[in-house]
């Protein structure tokens, strides 16, 4: 599926899963002369979280300047004898909030770093939702673009001021050469890098989602792996359907976790009762976070749509208005639909047991609950 599209002075390859990401990932990991940077919330210790480790370390040796950050939550589990060899070998690693002993609901322990970035000599980046770890035994269905072009500044600013902010909250010595915030970017710009974070840009990908619904004439395709909108952003589908546009759904079809898997289907009755067509995708876990509308603008990238995505983490998605991009991802979902999506009718969901209905609205119930006990129940209401 591997495609190189030509935008505006942008070179983008749209990936689909590791089997694509991973190896040019490496190639250009092993051709990078004089800077890494690399964001991820999962790095497992892992035959794929090995082979790249010793690609940073062979960075390091030949005295490219290598920074990792990992969540220190989804990460939890990276090997300490790892740090140790990466550190020995100049690798410069650091955590992003690695404080969480236990779990409690305090907002700050909820906000995680969820993006999946790497940057290489600020010329090419890869944006995306894939975490580092094997997909042999547990493939996934996701997306990441790998880009080089102007964006690629905004992207150096972006990660090149985390890492700043994370130094100074570890109290390490912040570099004061990097810039305090991204370089506002035109929306008429056809490559776009969006990001959240608790600052300045609490709902930038929201917003863009929205725009785009808004105005969306024809066909709305969103494939995401954790779905659980508000009711501003399901008002925003529905109206669209009600203007006539096909909105196409593709969410988790295997239960990975079932409180927010349930807690997705409490919301079928009303999407489907309005025209939302909604597929399962069933033969791999689904992790993509991807939308297509009209053929001509899409995104790819790390936020889902949920409370989380939303409202906590760090996120950061790539925004492309080129019809040429946007129809081969549709091509891929399109695709993925057929030959791995099953129809939800609402005729056969409305028949579903009164113990099946208890259970999805308590699942649901439940989501609330937790969002009202850390204080974002009201901003998840207007969403």
């Amino acid at each position: 599926m591997t495609m190189l599209h030509e935008i505006a002075s942008h070179r983008l390859t749209l990936l689909k899963s590791g089997e694509e990401y991973f190896p040019r990932l490496l190639a250009a990991i092993h051709s990078a002369k004089k800077s890494i940077y690399l964001e991820t919330y999962i790095w497992a210790a892992d035959e794929t979280g090995r082979h790249l480790k010793e690609a940073l370390e062979s960075a390091a040796a030949r005295d490219v300047a290598v920074h990792v950050m990992l969540d220190g939550f989804g990460s939890a589990d990276f090997p300490v004898t790892w740090i140790a060899e990466m550190s020995r070998l100049g690798v410069k690693l650091q955590w992003f909030r690695r404080e969480l002993t236990r779990f409690r609901l305090a907002r700050h322990r909820l906000r995680r770093l969820h993006r999946k970035l790497v940057l290489l000599d600020e010329q090419i980046a890869f944006v995306g939702g894939i975490n580092i770890a094997d997909e042999v035994e547990t493939p996934r269905l996701d997306y990441a673009v790998e880009v080089v072009g102007p964006v690629t500044m905004h992207i150096t600013h972006s990660m090149k001021q985390l890492w700043s902010l994370v130094s100074w909250a570890n109290l390490h010595r912040a570099d004061s050469r990097f810039r305090l915030f991204i370089k506002r970017q035109s929306e008429q710009e056809n490559v776009q890098f969006l990001v959240r974070d608790n600052i300045r840009h609490r709902r930038n990908i929201e917003r863009a989602y929205l725009k785009a619904i808004r105005e969306a004439r024809h066909e709305i395709i969103i494939a995401n792996a954790y779905f659980l909108p508000g009711p501003r952003f399901r008002s925003y589908l529905i109206s669209a359907v009600q203007r006539g546009v096909r909105v196409v759904l593709l969410l988790q079809g295997k239960v990975e976790y079932r409180l927010q898997h349930y807690a997705t289907q409490a919301l079928y009755d009303e999407l489907l009762h309005k025209g939302i067509e909604i597929f399962e995708y069933k033969p791999h876990f689904l992790h993509a976070k991807v939308a297509v509308v009209d053929g001509e603008w899409a995104t790819v990238g790390s936020s889902n749509i949920d409370p989380i995505s939303l409202l906590l983490a760090r996120e950061a998605n790539l925004v492309v208005c080129d019809v040429g991009f946007a129809g081969a991802l549709r091509a891929s979902l399109l695709s993925e639909i057929k030959h791995g999506g099953q129809a939800v009718l609402h005729s056969q969901w409305h028949e579903r047991s009164p113990w099946q209905r208890l259970v999805l609205h308590l699942s649901y119930a439940l989501v609330r609950g937790l969002l009202g006990v850390t204080g974002y129940i009201q901003k998840y209401d207007d969403l």
